[in-house]
């Protein structure tokens, strides 16, 4: 069974830098398409970023060029480094794990980490 595990989040000021870390457990993170998705306060979840089982990345418009995901399969680990914070970049991330199977995709989501942009 998979289970994911946030950390990195906290308070920054607007400018700043954050990683977030995703560890994740249950033998089969490299055969994981992986993503980062965050809510802020009072909307709806959205994507942030994700990272296919061979490595190529995507990313939503509002932070491409301040963000980049990556992943570490020797640590079973993925991250998310965040550069250039903006306050509009407040919200709890989650980390998400898929499974691509025929009919039959499946989804992990880690408890998600707090990220505040703010003075």
């Amino acid at each position: 069974q998979v289970q994911l595990v946030e950390s990195g989040g906290g308070l920054v000021q607007p400018g700043g830098s954050l990683r977030l870390s995703c560890a994740a457990s249950g033998g089969i993170f490299g055969l994981l398409a992986m993503g980062w998705y965050r809510q802020p306060p009072e909307k709806e979840r959205e994507l942030v970023a994700t990272i296919s089982v061979g490595g190529t990345t995507n990313y939503a418009d509002s932070v491409k060029g301040r963000f980049t995901i990556s992943r570490d399969n020797a640590k079973n680990t993925m991250y998310l480094q965040m550069n250039s914070l903006k306050p509009e970049d407040t919200g709890v991330y989650y980390c998400n794990g898929r499974r691509i199977l025929l009919g039959a995709d499946r989804d992990y989501w880690g408890r998600g980490t707090p990220v505040t942009v703010s003075s």
